[in-house]
């Protein structure tokens, strides 16, 4: 059962984010993957904003992974570490440099989301939420939510 909801401006791609740190919690992984420009990091946005992590939530390619702690100031309660994996698929060995990054050292603690992770972090986890996220000519995005074990169904029933 995949979930799938049309999201009109940027806006409304952060404020869905805010929307899905609400089913979130330590231990979950979410892959994004989608073309460059498609809104990935603008859900990561509204994840960090809904999960009250410290700083801002930026675009973690050149850097790789940035930790946010939580701001328990504002509520929050649990660590966002966001990964982008671009650059390392065209290393000779991906996967060597995804161990490298230590994922799986903050996996149970944190939410994690990685960019560009399918087919190199799923084996972090027993399950895991793949989105998918399409950006139309007219900027409206189409993300499309693919639960993959675990209760991640029952909890983006959540979400309608």
């Amino acid at each position: 059962m995949s979930f799938v909801v049309k999201l009109p401006t940027v806006e409304d791609t952060q404020e869905f984010g805010r929307r899905l740190a609400g089913l979130l919690r330590a231990g979950d992984l979410v892959l994004l993957t989608g073309p460059l420009g498609a809104g990935k990091t603008a859900l990561t946005q509204g994840v960090g904003a809904g999960l009250h992590v410290l700083g801002d939530v930026t675009s973690p390619t050149f850097v790789i992974a940035r930790v946010h702690r939580p701001d328990p100031a504002r509520g929050g309660r649990v660590a966002l570490v966001h990964a982008d994996a671009y650059r390392l698929g065209a290393a000779s060995d991906p996967r060597a440099e995804i161990d490298d990054l230590d994922l799986d050292a903050s996996v149970d603690e944190s939410v994690t989301v990685v960019e560009w992770g399918e087919g190199l972090v799923e084996q972090l986890v027993d399950a895991h939420l793949r989105v998918r996220i399409d950006r139309r000519d007219d900027d409206t995005r189409i993300v499309e939510l693919d639960p993959v074990g675990g209760d991640w169904a029952r909890r983006l029933a959540e979400l309608s």
